[in-house]
């Protein structure tokens, strides 16, 4: 028995790369799964090949149950038929996991406004159409007092949580996706669905090209950036093991889960009963900054101690 037997999944931007690993180890654990992929290339334009429908072949020969999609998961309409086709032909839906991805890096001031669009339309608008379609369904089926099973695993990235330089869009889109994470999770909890987001580190067709350090190790050593480590994270946030878990963000690469935490107040300083004049806070603004950094914030906050996983399985938690 596998820990998502008789689950439904569907998987965005599985053609390739992460979505792919984490399609074959759905499938693995007894999900059937939709693999969507309108094979495109890096940059959005349409390629020639069907990488969905290898990635079924693939879960097929393995003895799981999967189908292609080809649409893209951008178009609200199209987002829709996706949603449908897994009800349609497994008659539910319990898991979905966001991934879809294109890259057009430039620094601001090169950015054309198509250079936004595309990655906004495909990162963000390509997580929160599903997403919508999604919840419409489990919120129909709750209502219905049918029994309903709901998880969202969302795709961001350490550029969305901390700000990378030369990536404007795709870290505006990502930072976006982190949100709306959130806000699935507040929306969506009372209807049995929970909504989580990670943040990996692989090696895939946009890292590969963006940064460092990604390049495939020695034969024999540990690949701390192949994409099937990060794949047991979205199995796990997927299972009913993680059903309390709910809006959380997750750094992980290679045998490293990080939880990270957004915006918290660090420092405060109060006028009384008035409100502060321009004159007060030219003359002691920085007051607020004791103890602080004036300038840009690190690229990542401090990494805790790690919990080593025992043979309970791996820690949800970190010291620190």
């Amino acid at each position: 028995m596998g820990i998502l037997d008789g689950k439904v999944a569907v998987v965005t931007g599985a053609g390739r790369g992460l979505g792919r690993a984490h399609a074959l180890l759905l499938a693995r654990h007894g999900a059937s799964v939709v693999v969507n992929d309108p094979g495109a290339a890096l940059g959005g334009s349409p390629e020639d090949g069907t990488p969905a429908q290898q990635v079924v072949d693939e879960i097929q020969a393995a003895g799981g149950r999967a189908v292609a999609n080809l649409d893209s998961c951008a178009d609200w309409k199209a987002a829709q038929g996706l949603i449908e086709q897994a009800v349609d032909t497994y008659g539910d839906l319990n898991i979905l996991v966001n991934n879809a991805g294109v890259l057009r890096d430039k620094m601001i001031f090169n950015m054309e406004e198509s250079d936004w669009d595309a990655v906004m339309d495909v990162h963000l608008k390509g997580h929160a159409a599903p997403s919508a379609w999604a919840g419409k369904y489990w919120r129909s089926r709750a209502k219905s007092a049918a029994p309903t099973y709901g998880r969202i695993i969302n795709t961001s990235s350490e550029s969305g949580l901390y700000g990378n330089a030369g990536q404007a869009n795709y870290s505006t889109a990502k930072a976006g996706i982190a949100a709306l994470t959130i806000v699935l999770g507040r929306e969506l909890a009372k209807y049995n669905v929970t909504s989580n987001g990670i943040a990996p580190r692989a090696r895939t067709r946009m890292t590969t090209s963006t940064f460092a350090g990604y390049a495939p190790v020695a034969e024999g050593g540990f690949d701390d950036r192949a994409p099937e480590a990060v794949s047991p994270l979205v199995c796990w946030l997927a299972s009913p093991a993680a059903a309390a878990v709910n809006g959380q963000m997750f750094v992980v690469y290679g045998s490293v889960i990080q939880l990270v935490r957004g915006w918290t107040p660090v420092a405060s300083i109060d006028a009384g009963d008035r409100a502060w004049t321009v004159d007060e806070l030219v003359s002691g603004g920085v007051d607020l900054f004791a103890g602080h950094d004036l300038g840009l914030p690190p690229w990542a906050a401090t990494t805790p101690t790690s919990t080593p996983a025992d043979s309970t399985g791996p820690s949800t938690g970190a010291r620190g």
